[in-house]
């Protein structure tokens, strides 16, 4: 089959481009220019608003700097809530990326204005802030996705749909490792555009798994369709002297007894990005490699490895079929998933706005539930830890209230 002969896995045609605000990002800030740059190329947005500092200067110079009007740079991320929610031409939804400790109130403040949210990870600090807004959603219908852009790779549809429909069997073992090497520079290098990422008070008793650590358990999760119900952990410093962990190893069970390991640290020499995930199942294996975005591995029990690799035909599922935007042999990479993410977030938002229904399983974007799901991890994590390594369960459901980092 040829490269253009299968379009079937097109999304439905945009109506308008959605309006988007930014709260974070200016200065050079790298998640903020991230979430703006993969609203574009979703071709479904247009940035128009923003909160960029929350220093006066450093805003009107970064809101010139991203060509906005003058009159839509605010300086107060609640002034811009307020503002935008009065014009008739105001943003559709707000894309958080300011440090972890502000992503509640900026969340809660443009709920309160009726603005769907787009928020970066990890959700919140504190489960009974996840708990909040969670509440908040279901008063307001609101759309809330969380960026966790690793699960809108087309290798990653694709694995989780080959699971879903059988391909391996029946799930024996989960295995997830993230391995970067920032940690080992000195933490005012390590650090300098994000000092707050190992201060306690803006990320609370967590630093490598609320930062890393959450893009790991979701995507476990989100490929293996199985949600981790317990883990005992251990964290260590190794790298650069600072206050929280660096590196954390962790041994899991998923729904069904399903054992497992998550594996992480910013502190492994030689490492860049290298997230990494392996399923085996009764019947093989799927194995997925972020740094090589391109290519599923299937290992069939007893029988010939197959590569599956990004493009129409040759075995593209549908839920991949979505995120192909190039043939095959052209690479796509971390800025289309962010794209796909953003295709996706506009697609739901789109239709609450519109009052229309979609199709069931059209859409699989991490949403507030999977945000919670991600707190609920990290407060694991951190108790496991605390405690010599004991079981804990991460079911949100068993967190106790005013439970926090």
């Amino acid at each position: 089959m040829s490269e253009n002969a299968n379009r079937a896995g097109a999304f439905p045609a945009a109506g308008r481009k959605l309006r988007l605000g930014v709260v974070g990002g200016g200065a050079g800030a790298f998640i903020g220019q991230v979430h703006a740059r993969g609203a574009r190329l979703s071709d479904r947005w247009q940035v128009v608003a923003g909160a960029l500092s929350s220093r006066p200067d450093v805003a009107k110079a970064s809101g010139a700097e991203w060509g906005l009007d003058p009159d839509r740079s605010y300086t107060d991320w609640r002034e811009m809530a307020q503002a935008e929610a009065a014009r008739p031409d105001g943003i559709d939804a707000v894309a958080i990326t300011v440090p972890n400790h502000l992503h509640f109130p900026v969340a809660e403040a443009f709920m309160d204005a009726g603005i769907d949210v787009i928020c970066d990870k990890p959700l919140v600090n504190t489960l009974d802030e996840a708990r909040a807004l969670i509440e908040k959603q279901r008063e307001t219908g609101l759309v809330f996705g969380v960026t966790y852009a690793y699960a809108a790779h087309a290798m990653v549809r694709q694995a989780r749909q080959m699971l879903r429909e059988g391909a391996i069997g029946k799930v024996t073992q989960i295995h997830v490792e993230y391995f970067q090497e920032l940690a080992l520079l000195p933490a005012d290098a390590a650090w300098s555009g994000t000092p707050w990422r190992q201060d306690p008070a803006k990320v609370g008793g967590a630093a490598t798994t609320a930062d890393i650590g959450t893009h790991a358990h979701h995507l476990a999760e989100f490929v293996s369709g199985l949600h981790m119900t317990e883990l005992r952990a251990e964290f260590h410093r190794l790298g650069a002297e600072q206050p929280l962990e660096d590196t954390a190893f962790m041994t899991c069970r998923f729904e069904g007894g399903v054992p497992g390991t998550l594996l992480i640290s910013q502190a492994a020499a030689g490492a860049s990005c290298g997230l990494r995930i392996r399923i085996s199942g009764t019947e093989g294996t799927l194995e997925w490699d972020q740094e090589n975005p391109e290519y599923l591995h299937h290992r069939p029990f007893n029988a010939p490895h197959i590569r599956i690799s990004r493009g129409h035909g040759a075995g593209v599922l549908s839920d991949a079929a979505h995120f192909i935007h190039m043939p095959r042999g052209h690479p796509e990479a971390l800025s289309d998933a962010w794209g796909n993410l953003y295709e996706e977030f506009a697609i739901a938002i789109e239709a609450r706005r519109d009052g229309r229904g979609l199709p069931e399983g059209l859409l699989a974007y991490p949403g507030l539930e999977e945000g919670a799901a991600g707190v609920a991890f990290i407060q694991a994590a951190i108790r496991s830890n605390a405690l010599g390594g004991s079981w804990q369960s991460c079911r949100l459901a068993d967190q106790p209230e005013g439970a926090g980092l």
